[in-house]
């Protein structure tokens, strides 16, 4: 499960680096962190300690993140129009990526339609036992959470609250006296999030946008 995590983390911040590098701004490319290398993403507490807790804690949430990428959006072309890209980037990085392991899962299902079984055990079908299905089974797990968790964290990053990726990609869109005002809000963004997502086993906002992109993923498979 960490890998697929990981990856997602990673990806998602170099699209952000890579996007605004592409339109101006080399922050991100100056300052190291335009690589695909983990360690230059990690987190303490969103790459590490908070997804051990999810990990350790009922609930059913696994999220984290990777260190932000630096933006100076004074050096983008055209900042408001120019920040929504770079803020865009991440979310859609994760729309592909799960997109390309349903791709993947849909290939080694193919190569050994058993492993369906899986996913949950299915009666008179068994997962074969030997050396190709022991290799397919566990990335085939890990294709399949890879959906998951990419669909997970797309949704969680387009809540359009600051200083989430859906709070800059409203902000760009919003005329200047609504952006300003919805900039006030970024101090108690995380707070907000925090508690959004605690209420979420009442309200079902973000399982239920998550468990329908799954399944129309899983269903095109």
């Amino acid at each position: 499960m960490g890998l697929p995590l990981l990856f997602a983390m990673v990806l998602h911040e170099y699209a952000h680096g890579w996007v605004a590098n592409r339109y101006g701004d080399a922050t991100a490319r100056l300052a190291g962190r335009l690589t695909m290398n983990p360690l230059a993403h990690i987190d303490p507490f969103g790459t590490i300690i908070l997804p051990l807790m999810c990990l350790l804690l009922p609930g059913g949430f696994f999220l984290g993140w990777a260190k932000p990428v630096p933006v100076n959006p004074a050096r983008l072309g055209n900042p408001r129009r120019d920040m929504a890209y770079v803020a865009a980037a991440g979310p859609g990085m994760n729309l592909l990526l799960a997109i390309g392991s349903a791709v993947l899962l849909a290939v080694i299902l193919a190569v050994d339609p058993t492993l369906a079984a899986a996913w949950p055990p299915r009666p008179g079908i068994t997962p074969r036992s030997d050396l190709l299905g022991m290799v397919l089974l566990p990335i085939a797990a890990m294709t399949l959470y890879s959906v998951f968790i990419n669909i997970l964290l797309m949704v969680f990053n387009l809540i359009p609250i600051p200083p989430l990726d859906g709070g800059r990609i409203l902000a760009s869109l919003l005329p200047p006296g609504p952006a300003l005002a919805l900039s006030r809000i970024e101090p108690y963004g995380m707070l907000i999030i925090v508690l959004l997502i605690m209420l979420d086993p009442q309200i079902h906002v973000i399982r239920t946008i998550t468990g329908t992109l799954v399944n129309v993923m899983a269903g095109t498979i």
